[in-house]
């Protein structure tokens, strides 16, 4: 018998998807291609290696695939005319611009009509935004047949949306055909896992609670090595005394998204978090305000203690996955309720969904004090720390962004978190590296393959963003809003920047036009809401 919480679950994912229009066929006039021949003239590359810029060149692009890459001139002259291959089926003129590789999203969740009645507007967001794959943990909650239906459009160029990684939940899939219930043994888990397999899901989502003790994690973690899919875990508090990050590494673990299980294998002098009496963790105001405080529990950073849990870590091969972004909020909650996206980008309902509720995950903030924000700053920085020193030892960092959550909008977060990685002591080079092929890297090497994407390079797909400035001196120009500076000739403030071409598969996407159909959506939906009052 399902428990009420269970049962809870299952009928608002059937609600949910009940609810959510389907994903729309792809608008010819916002995202065209993939041409016989497509020619990128006289960009600088980016390449995402870590190298640095290179150009002017030519990229030649033939059915989505990058098959040449060719100098167009040297730096400071006049590129040279008549360039071959001469009458492409289409052709870019990025004189003066930067080409870079598509962006990988690894934390990426979509379709809760709570928030949208369309999943069109978060793919939109997200190409607008350069990302051109996203890891969903997960999409349409445990609707896996509709997970999966969509990453066969987006694979088939069908929809306008970023590729797509499909990773579930132990247990879930009743509508692809999985019938075995619960997962409450670890018999059950390397089952399920055994059948996701057999479906085409990519992946699992842990998260570390309820029914999954660490005997079932592990089991799951030990049959998916086997069969090819990865993992990625939330380590929430509930099982992380008994399997924190360090503990989950050294079982197999592909990824650790978010803080959870870190600082936990670094506490000084106590196995678990020093939380008074009357922590809650259902309650998400306790949740979410005393987690910061674990900050000053755990041995010094750069210590011996420290270093020795990042070798090991790096030893086991787990990727950490920051994604600073998402609780950004909490350190300073004003600049993310009143970031300039909002009005112009973001959806009414989602709005509602951010505001202070105790029935929306994450929207914890019913008094949220400077006391608060002093705790979490002072998490950040040893957390910022942690993440960069990881990095600096050599091992891999991606970048993901937990869209719709905490003030944070698609797209837009995502970019916010390449600032916050810089923030961290990433180098601009190195935020693009996290960026781009580290992502493509953890989501190929559970198959056994090398990506194809995720380098702006001969063989690889044509994923690509094509930026009017340079984005290693701003990361800010990537936001779809621009940035504004002194236009000194006028002396008036202009906005300049925003991505013009987000390519995925060789398919050229508009991000002027994207943007403003999000922005007449948006606008649309504020209307109809002031009309219902």
């Amino acid at each position: 018998m399902k428990t009420l919480l269970a049962l809870a679950m299952a009928l608002a994912a059937t609600a949910a998807t009940a609810q959510m229009k389907p994903s729309a066929p792809r608008d010819p006039a916002l995202a065209a291609g993939p041409y016989e021949t497509l020619v990128i003239r006289g960009a600088t590359i980016i390449t995402g290696n870590g190298g640095p810029p290179q150009g002017p060149a030519d990229i030649i692009i033939t059915q989505g695939r990058i098959t040449d890459i060719r100098s167009a001139g040297t730096p400071g002259l006049p590129l040279r005319a008549n360039r071959a291959p001469a009458n492409p089926t289409r052709e870019i003129d990025a004189t003066g611009m930067y080409v870079l590789p598509g962006f990988v999203d690894m934390h990426g969740h979509q379709g809760d009509p709570d928030k949208m009645d369309t999943p069109d507007y978060a793919w939109k967001l997200w190409l607008a935004h350069g990302v051109t794959t996203v890891r969903g943990v997960s999409f349409f909650g445990s609707d896996t047949a509709r997970a999966l239906a969509d990453q066969k459009r987006a694979a088939a160029g069908e929809i306008m949306s970023p590729r797509l990684y499909v990773y579930q939940t132990l247990g879930s899939g009743a509508s692809a055909g999985w019938k075995g219930g619960r997962v409450l043994t670890p018999e059950k888990a390397r089952e399920w896992v055994r059948w996701a397999a057999s479906v085409g899901i990519d992946g699992i989502k842990f998260f570390n609670r309820g029914d999954e003790t660490p005997a079932i994690d592990r089991a799951a973690i030990d049959e998916a090595k086997k069969l090819g899919l990865g993992t990625v875990a939330h380590l929430s508090q509930p099982n992380i005394a008994e399997f924190n990050a360090r503990d989950a590494a050294a079982a197999g673990l592909g990824t650790i998204t978010h803080f959870y299980g870190h600082f936990e294998s670094l506490l000084d002098g106590r196995r678990v978090q020093d939380t008074p009496a009357n922590y809650n963790f259902n309650d998400e105001q306790m949740r979410f305000g005393g987690i910061a405080e674990i900050w000053n529990q755990i041995h010094e950073p750069g210590g011996p203690e420290w270093q020795a849990y990042l070798q090991a870590q790096k030893a086991s091969g787990v990727v950490f996955d920051p994604t600073f972004n998402i609780y950004s909020a909490s350190r300073d909650l004003m600049r993310a309720q009143r970031a300039e996206w909002h009005d112009r980008y973001t959806l009414p309902s989602l709005t509602k969904f951010f505001e202070s509720n105790r029935d929306n995950h994450g929207s914890y903030f019913f008094e949220w004090t400077s006391e608060r924000e002093y705790e979490w700053r002072r998490f950040y920085t040893r957390y910022m720390q942690l993440v960069n020193d990881y990095k600096n030892i050599g091992g891999r960092v991606t970048t993901g962004s937990d869209p719709g959550f905490i003030w944070q909008t698609w797209g837009f977060g995502y970019i916010l978190e390449l600032e916050l990685l810089r923030e961290a002591g990433f180098a601009p080079l190195e935020v693009i590296q996290a960026a781009t092929i580290n992502g493509a890297r953890t989501l190929e090497e559970p198959k056994g393959r090398e990506p194809d994407f995720g380098l702006v390079r001969v063989g690889m797909r044509a994923d690509l963003i094509v930026v009017p400035e340079n984005p290693l001196n701003n990361l800010k120009t990537l936001y779809g809003t621009g940035f504004a500076r002194l236009d000194e000739a006028t002396q008036t403030t202009v906005v300049k920047g925003g991505i013009r071409w987000t390519i995925r598969d060789g398919i050229v996407h508009d991000v002027p036009a994207i943007l403003r159909s999000v922005e007449a959506q948006v606008a649309l939906a504020k209307s109809g809401a002031k009309a219902a009052r």
